[in-house]
């Protein structure tokens, strides 16, 4: 039997303030069921511990997802790996109704601190690595959310701060207050927005970019991925329907740039190829997966 071939994951420095992970994380979202119906718990936990026998250390989640149930889920991961070899990063911000039909975005000082105690107990550590404002309440200054974060990060609560999709002006006040560690933004090949003002304003002040759905929410995945979508995946209603191609020509129009050509880097593995494209701009993205595969 050939011997199975070892990738090895090398490690980054994340922002400049200290945090080193694995330059590719992994998205945990999808184990509580977003587009599709979650996998057993057992097997979302082995997919956890794969993941991290593969040197992936830098795991991610949010209260907002299940809501609630995907940071239990990791909490038990967590129980069968070394906490100090994982960086996890979770977040805070969307505050879901108790129907489940309607959300809203809270970033007082008081709803900081409650998020954060309430994430610690549900996945059962003492400190978060990286904790992020999943989005940023506009009718609360950025500063008092912040004040609040840097007052955690003293009590040893949580490590470092980061923001998700947060305007260039956010991001400047926010990190006056106390540094900002990683900016999440969605960033892909049809998601480019970011680049013109995101981008620069981040390697100015020394903030990593962490994108999310870095494979277009899976639409780059290549025709395999396509082709096997279960019929109860809500992605399968837009590919059937000839949406993708729409979007294709609409996002090579807008943006202006030689769209096609750069998915001569997709052409051998889409998949490798759109992290590689990532790579190549000092990114530090993550994917989600429910199987090992």
């Amino acid at each position: 039997m050939a011997e199975e071939r070892r990738v090895t994951i090398p490690r980054v420095k994340l922002g400049s303030q200290g945090l080193e992970v694995s330059k590719l994380g992994f998205g945990c979202t999808g184990l509580s069921g977003i587009y599709k119906a979650p996998p057993p718990e057992e097997v979302s936990i082995s997919i956890i511990k794969y993941a991290f026998s593969k040197g992936i250390t830098f795991f991610d989640t949010s209260d907002a997802y299940g809501p609630h149930t995907n940071e239990i889920l990791i909490g038990k991961a967590l129980k069968h790996l070394p906490r100090g070899k994982i960086q996890l990063a979770t977040k805070f911000g969307f505050v879901t109704s108790s129907d489940f039909k309607s959300t809203t975005i809270n970033g007082s000082p008081e709803y900081v601190r409650a998020s954060c105690e309430a994430s610690l107990k549900r996945l059962g550590v003492d400190y978060i690595d990286l904790y992020y404002q999943h989005r940023v309440d506009t009718s609360i200054p950025i500063e008092e959310t912040m004040g609040e974060l840097k007052n955690l990060v003293k009590e040893g609560k949580i490590k470092y701060v980061g923001l998700s999709e947060a305007s260039p002006d956010t991001i400047k006040r926010a990190h006056a207050v106390h540094p900002i560690t990683a900016v999440q933004m969605e960033w892909s090949l049809w998601s480019r927005d970011i680049e013109e003002e995101i981008i620069p304003l981040c390697r100015d002040l020394g903030i990593a970019v962490v994108p999310y759905c870095p494979i277009g929410r899976g639409f780059f995945g290549g025709r395999g991925v396509v082709e096997s979508l279960p019929a109860d995946d809500k992605l399968n209603a837009l590919v059937t329907c000839g949406l993708l191609a729409v979007v294709l020509e609409i996002t090579s129009k807008v943006h202006g740039r030689k769209y096609r050509e750069e998915q001569g880097v997709l052409f051998s593995n889409r998949k490798i190829g759109c992290k590689a494209w990532l790579y190549s701009r000092s990114a530090c993205p993550w994917l989600g997966s429910q199987s090992r595969g």
